[in-house]
């Protein structure tokens, strides 16, 4: 693989605490995407919001200000990700949808090449800049912009499956599975929204646990147990 777009949970990398970071949780991400870097792949990272806002859940919030606010928890986490991303001797850029000062860049399509062809780790924060859209949609949307080969999403489940692992023990897991069935069956891999943007533009995506060992470099080069969502 050349380029990769890779989104991260939040909440994984909250750990244990399940709210802000954990220090040790990301820098096990930033040494994974280190090696994949140094093997000349290009790496774009989405980062959902849910380990510092939830918006949804609010009920005595306006949806519109509920979505900005965690589009700014997308940039904070961004933020914090490439700096340590920076500790371990990485390049990074985070940029935004909208205007944030002196602390991410504009989001275009060239400038985002332009990171990439200097080896930069490049971090598409903000999510798509407008509310009702999810970071799911926005990976997608990202990765079909920027023309990658495959999003990885690395979650706190290590799959696919036919319900929900955590509440039903026997749920069936999927090493394989297509974006229309995906859709057909309502998989919520990604939101409905995204699902159907990554079938009209044939985005294939690979599905794992991210607590899982050096899961994000099995993930690209091999040994992978999470699930392929295909387009063919």
């Amino acid at each position: 693989m050349k380029r990769i777009l890779l989104k991260l949970s939040g909440e994984a990398l909250a750990g244990e605490k399940k709210f802000g970071f954990d220090e040790e949780t990301v820098r096990r991400v930033a040494l994974q995407v280190k090696e994949l870097v140094e093997d000349g792949i290009q790496v774009g990272i989405v980062i959902g919001g849910g380990n510092f806002w939830r918006g949804r859940s609010s009920e005595n919030i306006d949806r519109t200000k509920a979505d900005q606010i965690g589009m700014l928890a997308t940039v904070m986490n961004c933020i914090y990700v490439s700096e340590i991303f920076r500790s371990v001797g990485m390049m990074t850029n985070v940029l935004t949808p909208f205007e944030c000062g002196s602390f991410t860049k504009l989001f275009s399509k060239d400038r985002a090449n332009k990171y990439f062809a200097k080896n930069m780790v490049v971090f598409f924060a903000g999510g798509t800049g407008h509310p009702y859209f999810s970071t799911d949609t926005g990976v997608v949307l990202r990765a079909v912009e920027v023309d990658a080969e495959v999003i990885l999403l690395a979650k706190s489940i290590d799959g696919v499956y036919d319900s929900d692992p955590r509440v039903n023990p026997a749920a069936k897991k999927y090493s394989q599975v297509s974006i229309d069935e995906v859709i057909a069956k309502n998989l919520q891999v990604v939101d409905m929204t995204a699902s159907i943007l990554a079938r009209d533009n044939r985005m294939p995506m690979r599905v794992f646990g991210l607590n899982g060992e050096n899961s994000i470099v099995n993930a690209v080069k091999g040994q992978f147990s999470g699930t392929k969502v295909t387009v063919d």
